[in-house]
């Protein structure tokens, strides 16, 4: 199974399209979406072609393929116009032997970690940042931001498939980093 995961649209209507064209080019079966979906949030500009109710439309005909986690943006509110869930705090994926703990970051991150085994993966968004750090007990990982990138990263996200992980631009789908779980 081939997955796409990618955070922090926050409402982009310009950068939602060009990640469904990524998910269409990518041939992915899923769609991970870490959360902060519709909303800039206060402490982000506005990005471009900010469009919540645009991005709504782009997303919900693809509900049967999503799979999200909450965001510190994402509300009720935002649960009442989206066809799939997006207000987990967390979700857990196999992957081989490990597993992802797939959340946001706000609450759970490098520094306040969920309840993982030695040698799962953390995989957040939050900071806008792609990382990938090997720590001595477990692996944490960040796609970056689809829409508001930050410390010069590129527009971003990641794919998942047969164990590698791959960080891709989003708005030429050049490789940047690779990681092999």
């Amino acid at each position: 199974m081939k997955l796409l995961i990618a955070s922090d649209i926050h409402g982009s209507a310009y950068y939602c399209k060009l990640l469904l064209e990524a998910v269409e080019k990518e041939k992915a079966d899923r769609i991970i979406l870490l959360g902060d979906i519709l909303y800039h949030g206060p402490r982000n500009d506005l990005p471009k072609e900010y469009a919540p109710k645009e991005v709504i439309k782009m997303l919900n005909p693809l509900k049967n393929k999503l799979l999200c986690v909450r965001g510190n943006c994402d509300t009720e509110v935002d649960q009442m116009v989206l066809d799939f869930p997006v207000l987990a705090d967390y979700a857990v994926i196999p992957v081989g032997e490990k597993l992802i703990y797939a959340t946001h970051g706000h609450n759970y991150n490098e520094s306040k970690l969920p309840p993982l085994s030695n040698g799962d993966i953390l995989l957040n968004g939050h900071t806008h940042v792609p990382k990938c750090i090997e720590h001595e007990s477990f692996i944490y990982m960040n796609p970056g931001s689809v829409s508001i990138p930050k410390e010069n990263s590129a527009h971003s996200y990641m794919i998942l498939e047969n164990g590698e992980f791959l960080w891709k631009d989003l708005e030429n789908g050049e490789v940047y980093l690779r990681f092999k779980a």
